[in-house]
């Protein structure tokens, strides 16, 4: 099976719907987020604080870019879809799954924001941020699936039936 790839806002659920479904199908798990604190040895956050926003956003292109997975899900980290380089080479050979939630439903899920690792950029608000990102996630994805519900059976389920469709 094709790599799946899970993009989406933060809070959108894609390290949590990534787990579920890679066990669901056999896959492989990766989460670039954790990949990028292994390799670093700094969570998100502190990298974003020590280094800055676009050291950040290179470290975590330079993830993207070299991962090479066959039968794996990926949930990648909110700001990826800012790299068009790294979009370019996920999609290369995956199947690109946006996961889809309200604005209202992200700022309800994410609580303290300056302990999860967003890439928020000078002056701009989490509206902006929402703005910013909606169109690219849009662009990159092969298949959207509505989760502001949480309902995270009929997201699976959802999931699973676009990736069997897509492959015929």
């Amino acid at each position: 099976m094709k790599t799946i790839i899970l993009i989406g806002l933060p809070g959108a659920g894609k390290s949590t719907i990534g787990v579920i479904l890679a066990k669901s199908l056999g896959m492989n798990f990766i989460d670039t987020d954790i990949v990028m604190q292994e390799r670093t040895g700094r969570l998100l956050q502190e990298l974003i604080d020590d280094e800055g926003i676009d050291a950040f956003l290179a470290i975590e292109e330079d993830t993207a870019l070299s991962l090479d997975a066959d039968n794996t899900v990926i949930a990648t980290g909110g700001s990826v879809v800012l790299s068009d380089r790294a979009m370019k080479h996920l999609k290369s050979k995956s199947i690109i799954i946006y996961l889809i939630i309200s604005f209202e439903e992200m700022v309800r899920r994410l609580g303290n924001i300056t302990t999860r690792g967003i890439v928020l950029f000078p002056g701009q608000s989490l509206s902006e941020m929402y703005d910013q990102r909606i169109p690219l996630y849009e662009e990159y994805a092969d298949i959207r699936i509505g989760c502001s519900d949480g309902d995270f059976e009929r997201i699976l389920e959802a999931v699973v039936c676009e990736i069997r469709e897509s492959m015929r």
